[in-house]
């Protein structure tokens, strides 16, 4: 642990909370806001860059309010935490330039910037939450600030279709609110605590169908938000009809939240794969259901919907492994999906600006039109059917190499899965480039000019998604050491217990005594001491 960093855990949820508070103060100076939200998301970045380094020695920890867990609420950084806060604060920021130029060269008719700033810096500060909790109900706290937020985003510029679609999307998400608020009554009833490190000492002391009960409530809360098939049929509805800023940020973001409590959960409070068959189904009809209906479309912005459910389900198949590989892959699948998908989206929205429509009957001649639009659709587009030698094909080829390791049939037959969805996003992403770039000129082709600033962001996430493949191998190693910790789980139960149990409630400035702590082993869920 490095407790002298402890303050700095914080910090992504409260700048953007801030920051959310000045913009909103602020609410009738658009260039003021729009510099408050930059500045306020390049410092949270910062933060997270230096936890992200920090954390590879152990996880920091912050004690909110100086009381000790479990009596006080914390926050934790640890491997898997500070990557996704990394990779996500990188992606909004780069979405937040991109939705900048939006709002000038459209006079703010589609992203009125009085609201949008605070409730988008609101939407990154409920993000950062979700990936640092340590404690069960500020998750839930987490998952309701973002999806607040999300309400409004989805619904921005108040057309007919935003409208529908933004209740679908509520009706949902409260459905999934109010699955995971039951199963922490229950979790609380049953074992007295919400803090998530102590819950994985309780836990196993829980009756084996009592404890599959909480683990299936918890698993369909989180598979609502992450999508997973049978319970995503709500995503292609919903975010295609938001503005590009918007519908990139959540096919980036929110879904990841879904997947990374599933990740967290599954390791630390319900090890040893009891439900793993059930996942490597779900994980098979995610990614077929999913590419299928991407097939099957003939609009740009909900053909690359269906890809984002899709490739959920490579996600799903690395967590479903339950093993080092299979973790570190996934989590690896994690990083780049969430920037890849969101510069697709992103280049969507250009694609749609340019060519007027996103019909792909509608649209052809852009290779010519608009060849960087083409290069910048090309990219992230390989990038995401796994041609090499993109991170996609690297981060696939991890998780069939794990699936193969296993062994099992179900595991067999997903890494068939896997090659077939594959092929079948070639096919899809293929299919929309000739229609797009390729097929001749419409004769109504407006000679629209694409804001440069819009462009520039797009292309700086297609690079960053070109730099994950660059930087391939220590990012690998990073998200495989960050498996061994999620599969160990007594450094991260030591790093907020020391001693091993209750903790003892005295704020954080208080001395406790290393030799105690190095000397304490408190009984693991196997009967055996944890290990630091």
């Amino acid at each position: 642990m490095t407790p002298q960093l402890g303050w700095l855990v914080p910090l992504p949820v409260v700048l953007p909370l801030f920051a959310a508070g000045l913009a909103l103060a602020l609410w009738r100076r658009g260039r003021a806001q729009g510099v408050i939200s930059v500045v306020a998301l390049s410092l949270a970045l910062g933060a997270s860059v230096t936890l992200l380094v920090a954390a590879d020695s152990g996880p920091v920890v912050a004690e909110l309010g100086d009381w000790a867990a479990p009596v006080g609420i914390n926050l934790v950084a640890d491997r898997v935490s500070t990557l996704m806060l990394t990779v996500s604060f990188a992606v909004t920021l780069a979405v937040l330039v991109y939705s900048l130029a939006q709002g000038v060269e459209d006079d703010n008719a589609e992203t009125p910037v009085a609201i949008f700033h605070p409730t988008y810096l609101v939407l990154t500060a409920g993000v950062a939450d979700a990936f640092l909790t340590g404690d069960l109900f500020n998750l839930f706290v987490a998952f309701e600030v973002l999806l607040a937020a999300s309400y409004v985003l989805i619904t921005l510029g108040g057309t007919g279709e935003r409208i529908r679609a933004g209740t679908v999307y509520v009706v949902v998400s409260l459905l999934s609110s109010l699955l995971f608020l039951a199963a922490i009554a229950v979790v609380y009833a049953a074992t007295g605590t919400l803090n998530l490190a102590q819950l994985a000492l309780r836990l196993p002391e829980l009756d084996p169908g009592l404890r599959l009960v909480l683990q299936v409530m918890l698993l369909l809360a989180f598979g609502i938000k992450a999508a997973i098939f049978p319970l995503s049929a709500w995503l292609p509805d919903s975010y295609p009809t938001a503005p590009a800023p918007v519908t990139a940020v959540f096919a980036g973001l929110l879904t990841k939240v879904g997947v990374y409590a599933i990740i967290r959960t599954q390791t630390l409070l319900f090890p040893g794969g009891q439900l793993d068959d059930v996942l490597m189904v779900l994980a098979l009809a995610t990614m077929l259901v999913g590419i299928l209906g991407a097939v099957a479309q003939n609009d740009i912005k909900r053909l690359v919907s269906f890809t984002l459910v899709s490739h959920i389900g490579f996600m799903l198949f690395g967590i479903s492994l339950s093993s080092e590989a299979g973790l570190g892959a996934a989590i690896f699948y994690v990083t780049h999906h969430i920037t890849v998908q969101t510069a697709l989206f992103l280049v969507v929205g250009l694609v749609e600006r340019r060519g007027g429509s996103t019909s792909l009957d509608e649209l052809g001649g852009l290779a010519k039109a608009a060849p960087v639009l083409a290069v910048l659709f090309f990219v992230p587009a390989m990038n995401l059917a796994g041609v090499p030698p993109f991170s996609g094909f690297m981060g696939k080829v991890g998780l069939l190499e794990a699936g193969v390791a296993d062994g099992r049939p179900l595991a067999l037959v997903l890494v068939v899965g896997g090659v077939l969805t594959s092929l079948l996003t070639l096919y899809a992403l293929v299919k929309a480039w000739n229609k797009a770039f390729w097929q001749p000129v419409p004769e109504n082709l407006r000679p629209v000019r694409l804001p440069r600033r819009m462009v520039g962001s797009t292309a700086v996430l297609v690079s960053f998604g070109v730099i994950i493949a660059v930087l391939a191998g220590p990012l690998y190693g990073y998200t495989e050491r960050a498996a061994v910790l999620l599969r160990d789980r007594g450094q991260y139960v030591l790093s907020v217990l020391p001693d091993g149990q209750r903790g003892e409630g005295h704020s954080a400035d208080t001395t406790r005594d290393p030799s105690a702590q190095a000397a304490s082993t408190p009984r693991d869920v196997t009967g055996e001491g944890v290990t630091p």
